[in-house]
């Protein structure tokens, strides 16, 4: 007779989650490193009991905001490669609603994270309870459904018994490459603290094999032809390359072939900088080598990319007109995009299997391409160093310039996290990678916030590596509580806050497109109703400092490079602010290199508007749908 032992849903949870493995090419890892968690009445008596019960096999993180924890808990599985993860849990309450963009983030992205949220009383013995939801045409819903379609799995366990089968199937997900993403396990409150008899099987060590799989013999035969018989074909690797470690893969196929390697923002770092077949980032925020060739080339090899707009232009960047589209993705969903020739598999094993077909065949592009793309790359790495040069090291920085002294500073231990704002394009035009992993760019989602939680995340997983998080104004003031977290963990992420005294990003958008930098200041209200008057007297190094951190402020480059040494070296959450010069415009660096579709007023009175229309007409039209 099979053994029982009788514990709460909660408890029986905990420890289940407690025996969950991973294994990748021989490493083995837990796959539930901790649980962050902020209590409730939804929680506290039922996974908020079992986390104690249990300190000694779960870790417990307090969080300060529940979208932060997933943010942290998503940097953490990132960085750990998605072969770990944290969980989450939360109220029935806000806390449940906040976890929503925390959630939309992991899908998007497609990192694992597994969210815990209380749900209301699945016995209804008062009928509303404290914030729940009533929906008059469906008795069975609760806030927790708006987590529903930012889920890969979601489930509301509603008996002790349902949990066996739900929590195999989140463990399931969350180690599948392909459907990865938030899993949600809505648990109402009353259920996670009522005892079952659970079967001692349940709590057994699991190890979920992290799938590599080949490509299929005919895909691959169709894949090198398609390859050989290019005069000028180009590399977009994704982000599915680091998710799939495939760097070196990468780099031997690139070395190989002679094929020059473009990035998009997940997959920046794929190749080190200096590597000869490295072109820089690619599409709206990319390098001008990166584009030009995408625009001449005949086959475009997407290794692991979802193609978003930023990537593709909007569709106007892949403008030769025999061009074809080879896409070696672990997802079939993304490997048919662009009319594709799909290749599915994993990348490294892919990128394994072209390369020894192709040194068969003794396949190399031709040495004139090999030459027009490594003196293009030579010429905009001279706008890089134009970008990054200081002629008086006694003034304010511009924004580039900030860039610049850092990576002067770092090498390739040092990590460096970014989300939202100015600095994305900044970065993905100029920064130097050094290591596959240094450059931790969120921009499937773009969310402003989530830098300084996934720092937190990322450093728990590196512990012994500097963690950056850079952040501008606009983001600092969305999310500055986990803060306090880093402080409470000691947990010493370097925050780099950048003063330009508004959205500039979005500054720079506007103006592009006729709103005339319209509510993106953070200036005092002029006369006309527009934030135009004198720059808000706020204060956000003393904020910092408010909230345990240790602040260097640096008004010159000069400050800067001490401050940002000394923050190097500190063992202890340090923070660096430096207010930047050109605080009306977006950086300074150049201009973007492609195009991105944001829809322009089709009528309009103010001639910024007019004009910015007339230019969007003539972009859209070079849009084109590969079919």
């Amino acid at each position: 007779m099979t053994s029982t032992t009788r514990l709460t849903v909660a408890q029986a949870l905990v420890r289940f989650l407690s025996a969950q493995y991973t294994e990748r090419d021989g490493a083995r890892q837990r796959l539930i490193g901790a649980t962050w968690g902020i209590f409730g009445h939804g929680n506290v008596a039922g996974l908020g009991q079992a986390l104690l019960e249990y300190t000694e096999e779960m870790p417990y993180h307090q969080g300060r905001n529940e979208q932060a924890m997933v943010h942290a808990a998503v940097g953490y599985a990132r960085q750990s490669g998605r072969l770990s993860t944290h969980a989450v849990t939360t109220s029935i309450g806000p806390g449940a609603t906040n976890l929503v963009t925390g959630a939309a983030l992991a899908t998007i992205n497609h990192l694992p994270v597994l969210l815990l949220p209380g749900d209301i009383f699945a016995t209804r013995p008062a009928d509303p309870v404290l914030q729940q939801l009533e929906v008059p045409y469906a008795g069975d819903v609760s806030v927790n459904d708006c987590l529903r379609p930012v889920s890969k799995y979601f489930d509301r366990i509603t008996r002790p018994e349902a949990l066996i089968p739900s929590a195999l199937n989140a463990m399931r997900v969350l180690t599948d490459p392909v459907e990865t993403g938030a899993v949600t396990l809505a648990l109402p409150q009353d259920v996670q603290a009522e005892a079952y008899d659970w079967p001692e099987d349940f709590f057994a060590e699991r190890t979920w094999t992290v799938r590599r799989p080949g490509a299929d013999p005919a895909e691959l035969v169709d894949a090198v032809n398609m390859i050989r018989a290019a005069k000028r074909p180009l590399v977009i690797a994704g982000g599915g390359v680091h998710h799939s470690r495939a760097e070196e893969a990468l780099a031997e196929f690139a070395g190989t072939t002679g094929i020059p390697v473009a990035s998009t923002q997940a997959g920046k770092g794929s190749l080190r900088h200096d590597h000869p077949q490295d072109v820089g980032g690619i599409g709206h925020t990319g390098t001008a080598t990166a584009d030009e060739l995408a625009r001449t080339a005949d086959l475009v090899i997407g290794v692991g990319t979802r193609y978003t707009d930023f990537t593709t232009a909007s569709g106007t960047l892949f403008s030769n007109p025999d061009v074809r589209f080879l896409n070696l993705n672990v997802a079939p969903f993304d490997g048919h995009k662009l009319a594709g020739r799909p290749l599915i598999a994993d990348a490294r094993s892919g990128l394994e299997e072209l390369t020894e077909r192709l040194r068969m065949h003794g396949h190399r592009v031709a040495p004139s391409y090999a030459t027009e793309y490594t003196e293009d790359k030579e010429r905009w790495e001279q706008r890089v160093d134009a970008c990054y040069e200081v002629d008086e090291p006694d003034i304010r920085p511009t924004q580039p310039q900030v860039l610049g002294v850092l990576d002067a500073l770092v090498d390739e231990s040092d990590i460096l996290i970014n989300a939202a704002g100015s600095l994305p394009g900044d970065l993905h035009k100029l920064w130097r990678t050094r290591s596959r992993d240094q450059y931790h760019l969120e921009y499937g989602y773009s969310c402003m916030g989530y830098e300084i939680p996934a720092a937190i995340g990322v450093k728990m997983a590196a512990p012994d590596r500097p963690v950056w998080a850079l952040v501008g104004d606009g983001t600092y003031l969305m999310m500055p509580t986990e803060i306090v977290t880093a402080v409470q963990e000691g947990v010493a992420i370097k925050l780099l806050i950048i003063q330009n005294h508004g959205y500039a990003s979005i500054g720079g958008l506007s103006e592009s497109v006729g709103g005339e930098r319209f509510g993106t200041a953070y200036r005092y209200p002029a006369e006309d109703g527009t934030h135009t008057g004198p720059p808000l007297p706020v204060d956000l190094a003393a904020n910092a400092a408010s909230l345990g951190m240790r602040v260097l402020r640096a008004k010159t480059v000069r400050d800067l490079r001490e401050a940002l040494a000394e923050a190097r070296a500190a063992d202890t959450p340090t923070c660096v602010y430096v207010e930047t010069q050109t605080a009306d415009t977006v950086s300074g660096v150049p201009p973007a290199q492609a195009w991105w579709d944001v829809p322009v007023a089709e009528t309009a009175t103010r001639p910024s508007a007019v004009k910015a229309r007339e230019l969007y007409e003539r972009h859209v039209s070079t849009r084109r749908r590969h079919l």
